[in-house]
């Protein structure tokens, strides 16, 4: 998910009581729900389609959310020893518990995978264990209801704080919500998964993708080998089993990025005689499909006229 979901996830949590267990508990919280994208620093020195390959892999496996946490934890407390020494240190701040600022670092970075698996993208929960990705297809990458719902609840719960009412339930009732809201979603996407349209490429894969907005909706994506459809429209492709790219991705970093992270490649020819290598779940408009869009000016594929 983007990042301001990921934020209002911790503020939440802060605001349902958490933050009341130690000193700098919701830069714990919110730093901690947003820390496993420490990966994105991987377009400083990975170009074009390389990072595909990278994020969402070894700083969201289980090393990461051991350690990650713990080095948060060590920074903020020694930010507030740094402080202390200095006499800056606020007055009203709560005693500084490194346990609780480790615990609650930790609840917060494992919303982080929790959150991202819920999305098509993809992550791999298990790297550096496992390589596999995996998806549960419940919502956008960005979901502006759970924006409104958790930042409206976020600013009521500070706002009720701050004039001394009870600041705690809100927050509560809106995480309960939202859970209610991912799992209606979640039952959407199971009920079109389960009940595709046409699938004239085949149905060997089945992925109901939740589209922006229209959270009550999903486009499915059927076929399988290279050839897909969407909502039962054909898209342009070539079977996969009769390409072997094995030499052209020991040459091309971005092809093997690419590949190593597609759930639905496939290979569309284009009027210049080049080819767009493509991943089905990002055709639609809006979706960004252009980020994830190798050319190629030659497909080592059977029967395939290569000009």
């Amino acid at each position: 998910m983007d990042n301001l979901t990921h934020s209002l996830v911790g503020a939440l949590l802060g605001q349902a009581g958490l933050k009341k267990k130690t000193g700098l508990a919701m830069p714990a919280l919110i730093i901690g729900a947003n820390l496993p994208d420490v990966d994105a620093a991987c377009f400083f020195w990975l170009e074009g389609t390389e990072h595909l390959g990278f994020r969402r892999g070894i700083t969201h496996g289980p090393p990461a959310l051991i350690l990650l946490p713990l080095i948060l934890a060590g920074l903020l407390w020694g930010f507030d020893r740094w402080q202390t020494k200095r006499g800056k240190r606020p007055e009203k701040r709560l005693p500084v518990s490194f346990k609780w600022l480790y615990i609650l670092s930790f609840i917060g970075c494992l919303t982080h995978p929790a959150l991202d698996w819920l999305n098509v993208y993809g992550i791999r929960l298990l790297e550096p264990f496992s390589s596999v990705w995996s998806y549960g297809d419940t919502l956008f990458i960005i979901d502006v209801w759970l924006w409104l719902l958790m930042g409206f609840a976020t600013w009521f719960s500070l706002r009720r704080e701050k004039k001394g009412g009870d600041w705690i339930k809100p927050a509560r009732v809106a995480i309960a919500v939202s859970l209610a809201y991912i799992g209606l979603n979640a039952g959407i996407t199971a009920s079109s998964e389960s009940n595709p349209p046409e699938a004239p490429t085949g149905a060997d894969t089945v992925i109901a993708n939740p589209l922006p907005l229209a959270f009550w909706q999903r486009e499915v994506i059927t076929g399988g080998n290279g050839l897909y459809a969407q909502d039962g429209v054909t898209l342009p492709g070539i079977p996969i089993d009769r390409c072997d790219f094995t030499e052209l991705r020991s040459k091309n970093s971005d092809l093997d990025a690419f590949l190593f992270w597609s759930r639905t490649p496939l290979i569309e020819p284009r009027e210049d005689g080049t080819f767009a290598l493509r991943d089905a779940r990002f055709m639609m408009e809006g979706a960004g499909g252009e980020q994830f869009t190798i050319i190629l000016d030659e497909v080592p594929c059977e029967g395939v006229i290569n000009e």
